[in-house]
């Protein structure tokens, strides 16, 4: 009866130990798609953008999540986590959907995209740095956060003055 007990008691704690790791490791995926869409959509706002603000907004984008995806890759390879190589369907979908758009209508669909990611990235960052069990990605969660407030208060500007509702 006993071994049974010890059998059942590692089966079922089993998934347990993976359920542990769940958050950061949801983490580090969500933070790395998140972060190849910027540096993608980033790169497509400053060859289509039609206004300077939007182009201006997708370098900084470019330049601050390139940044940000080489320490990440960094934490990530160091605990042998391994990354996603692509962003996620749904932010390949709204990719697609900006590279088939031109003009005012890019910059108008950029920056609702814009205000959405950052709304949700700032969400996910904010909930691992509060309650992340990896010290090193609660760490860079923390750190990263003051780039993600000023992108947000970036891109809530330039919607303000395309006459974009954020709410």
């Amino acid at each position: 009866m006993k071994i049974k007990g010890l059998v059942l008691l590692s089966i079922v704690s089993a998934p347990l130990s993976v359920l542990a790791a769940a958050p950061d490791a949801t983490f580090y995926e969500k933070a790395a798609e998140g972060g190849m869409f910027e540096v993608d959509a980033g790169s497509l706002a400053q060859d289509k953008g039609s206004s300077q603000g939007v182009k201006d907004f997708g370098s900084m984008m470019v330049k601050d999540h390139s940044a940000a995806n080489d320490k990440l890759k960094g934490i990530a390879s160091s605990k042998g986590v391994e990354l996603p190589a692509h962003s996620s369907v749904g932010q390949m979908a709204t990719k697609a959907k900006l590279d088939v758009l031109s003009g005012e209508t890019f910059d108008k669909s950029y920056i609702k995209s814009q205000v959405k990611a950052h709304r949700e990235t700032i969400g996910l960052f904010r909930k691992e740095a509060a309650s992340g069990q990896d010290a090193d990605a609660k760490a860079f969660a923390s750190a990263t956060l003051p780039t993600l407030r000023a992108h947000m208060k970036a891109i809530n500007a330039l919607a303000a003055n395309a006459g974009i509702s954020t709410k």
